[in-house]
């Protein structure tokens, strides 16, 4: 598990490799992961939208940008937590990912952006 703390929110994520596939004579290694928002601050927040950078180390590097998560814009109260999962597709079975979400502050109305630090996606058998 990955950790970091941006203006009072900490952000932990947890991979899993979840298998290979074939289509369209491509393979495909898929990874899941579950990201847990904890709000460590005293003002209520809100996730608006997120940032990816997706490297695949037979790819150029994805960007990937959208409203929210799992189509949610989560509010969190202070000293609570939102936990959610998706996955990404990879087409080498080694890559990583890291980003941002975009958040307002309820208290001052402001917007920041908290980081979410790098995490490595391998299959089990490139590790050994």
């Amino acid at each position: 598990m990955v950790q970091q703390v941006t203006n009072g929110i900490k952000i932990s994520v947890k991979t899993n490799f979840e298998g290979k596939s074939h289509q369209n004579d491509s393979t495909y290694f898929s990874f899941s992961y579950s990201i847990t928002i904890e709000n460590q601050s005293n003002d209520s927040v809100q996730l608006m939208s997120r940032h990816w950078k997706i490297f695949d180390s037979l790819k150029n590097i994805e960007v990937v940008e959208g409203e929210g998560v799992i189509g949610k814009k989560p509010v969190i109260a202070p000293k609570k937590s939102y936990t959610y999962s998706s996955y990404c597709n990879l087409t080498s079975p080694i890559g990583s990912m890291k980003g941002f979400f975009n958040m307002i502050n309820f208290t001052t109305t402001k917007s920041f952006r908290v980081h979410i630090p790098s995490f490595q996606m391998t299959a089990p058998a490139i590790s050994n």
